[in-house]
């Protein structure tokens, strides 16, 4: 299942685009692959890891990040506890891995770490 999550979530991003593919049996318009070099795989921790290896197994030569947010006990708010960004995150396309969503906020707090980091808001597959 995820497998076929982490390719539609690639074959969504920009790079991609239509391609006239040779087969032995004619041809065929498919897609061109994501560019590796221009990715970045953002896990959220815990829940973003089975997402993550999925994503690496389809695109081997991209670049990953990690970022821990856990719900604070006494307010029931997403906190932000750790962040390791590559430093030219910012020039990348994003794909931001969390399979699980039940209030959102853990996803809003990673995007909003992204986006402190320079990525803009279009630039990030969620």
């Amino acid at each position: 299942l995820m497998a076929i999550l982490a390719e539609e979530g690639l074959a969504r991003l920009p790079s991609v685009v239509p391609k006239v593919v040779l087969t032995p049996c004619g041809k065929y318009d498919g897609l061109s692959a994501p560019e590796g070099h221009t990715i970045c795989a953002v896990d959220i921790v815990r829940s973003g890891g089975i997402l993550l290896e999925a994503v690496r197994k389809v695109m081997p030569e991209l670049k990953t990040a990690k970022i821990l947010i856990q719900r604070d006990e006494e307010t029931a708010l997403p906190k932000l506890f750790y962040s390791k960004l590559p430093p030219d995150i910012a020039k990348l396309n994003v794909v931001l891995c969390d399979p699980m969503l039940a209030t959102g906020g853990s996803a809003l707090t990673a995007i909003q770490v992204l986006k402190e980091a320079g990525v803009k808001e279009e630039n990030i597959l969620f």
